[in-house]
């Protein structure tokens, strides 16, 4: 998806996008957290303003997707959605402002961070059109859950034996003994 920055007049433009499940696919395959899948497509609405160093960048989309448990792995349907605000600069500006003095001065070692806070939602395009599948892969994979839970009382897998405990109860001894201190158990006091 490619928007030309003369597209964007006085009033602002506004988009509204698919996401092909193929490509909702491949950025979920990227994602650090296993399971997520793309259940159909979706539509990002977009919305261009120019302003005196570039263009504000409005999006919002809501994801169908699938994923397993945390706790019972059974597979869950949930609708994430991905709202965010981004400031987007030509390329070239950003190179004369870091030249200018403007950027940052010290060297840049394995701890520092590699950008300031107050450029959080700070983003560039190069020439003059702005390429989107970049920004909402980003938005995407930042907007996933840590953790899908089918319910907010699910009672998860028994360590066990395995037996889902939200359809029904297990034979396994509910007080289990640490290993470690197992040996613990046959001391008999005075």
């Amino acid at each position: 998806m490619v928007v030309q920055v003369e597209q964007i007049r006085e009033g602002g433009l506004t988009l509204t996008q698919p996401l092909a499940q193929p490509f909702l696919a491949e950025v979920l395959a990227d994602a650090v957290q296993e399971g997520f899948q793309a259940q159909a497509a979706a539509a990002l609405r977009a919305s261009f303003v120019r302003t005196s160093g570039g263009v504000l960048l409005e999006g919002s989309v809501d994801l169908p997707l699938a994923a397993p448990c945390k706790r019972c792995s059974t597979e869950v349907a949930l609708t994430v959605p991905v709202r965010f605000v981004l400031n987007l600069v030509p390329a070239e500006s950003k190179k004369e402002r870091a030249s200018d003095g403007q950027g940052k001065d010290e060297p840049e070692t394995e701890s520092s961070g590699s950008f300031e806070l107050g450029q959080a939602d700070l983003d560039t395009y190069h020439g003059k059109t702005i390429d989107l599948d970049p920004i909402v892969r980003e938005q995407v994979l930042l907007a996933l859950p840590m953790h899908a839970v089918c319910r907010e009382d699910c009672r998860g897998l028994c360590g066990m034996c395995g037996q889902n405990l939200n359809e029904a109860a297990c034979g396994c001894e509910s007080r289990r003994v640490d290993p470690r201190l197992a040996v613990l158990k046959d001391i008999k006091l005075n």
